[in-house]
């Protein structure tokens, strides 16, 4: 693996990979929008092999990086510093958060190219953001082991490809490629193979509140590259985009 590993964004994504990261003995570069000092108590976390910097000090330390913001932040990301770079998206666009954006409602494109077209000059991934970030790190497997999970990778350079799923292998998880930028919305957020295929089934039933404490309490669940390639297969591009608790876990369900 390339060292060090940096990372644009500090919320529960970004600092669980950190953490697997270091864990797998990579050295790891955080950072995010405010300034480093902000990050001590998380530095101090990952141990030694860990460092903070600011988010294009971050980009220009590692040929790697994963980039973990809300997503109508994602032209704020330093193009600059990341061009070269194979950048690993595990971003999602949630419009209730992010803002009605009508390229992505109206299907003309996906998040994951309107981050390459804003990163004209580096190699973005799309994957290791459709789990939530507890399993994220509890259901990391070495690799060969009988438990372990497929994640779906989508992007257009097959060198960066291929790196980002050896880092994935070092980090815990098998990968499925399941196509180009173009294809990245076949595991965004809203789709089968979304949070609760690792999660398991979910008990009937349950209220909007029981609903978000199972989700974050619950069992994991083991997902192939199999159920990966099926899961996929079987996004469609109709209805609401986005991910919403209802559309998780509808009411009396």
């Amino acid at each position: 693996m390339p060292q060090p590993i940096a990372f644009i964004g500090s919320g529960n994504i970004g600092r669980t990979l950190a953490r697997l990261a270091a864990d797998a003995g990579l050295d790891v570069v955080l950072s995010n929008s405010r300034e480093p000092e902000t990050l001590a108590g998380v530095i101090a976390e990952l141990g030694d092999a860990a460092r903070a910097a600011i988010p294009a000090e971050a980009a220009q330390a590692a040929d790697l990086v994963v980039v973990s913001l809300p997503f109508h932040a994602y032209d704020k990301l330093p193009a600059d510093a990341l061009a070269g770079k194979t950048v690993i998206d595990t971003m999602h666009y949630f419009p209730e958060r992010d803002g009605r954006i009508d390229d992505l409602e109206e299907r003309r494109t996906t998040s994951s190219e309107l981050l390459q077209r804003h990163l004209s000059g580096s190699h973005v991934i799309k994957t290791l953001g459709n789990m939530d970030f507890l399993r994220l790190y509890s259901a990391a497997r070495p690799s060969g082991h009988l438990e372990r999970s497929a994640l779906p990778v989508t992007g257009d350079d097959a060198r960066a490809k291929a790196d980002v799923v050896r880092f994935m292998d070092t980090l815990g998880y098998d990968a499925l490629d399941v196509g180009s930028l173009a294809d990245s919305w076949r595991h965004e957020a809203g789709t089968p193979i979304n949070v609760l295929p690792y999660v398991g089934e979910p008990p009937k039933g349950m209220t909007q509140e029981q609903a978000h404490e199972w989700l974050f309490n619950g069992p994991s669940a083991v997902v192939s590259a199999a159920r990966v390639k099926k899961l996929t297969g079987q996004a469609t591009r109709t209805g609401r985009v986005g991910l919403y608790l209802e559309d998780l876990f509808p009411v009396g369900r």
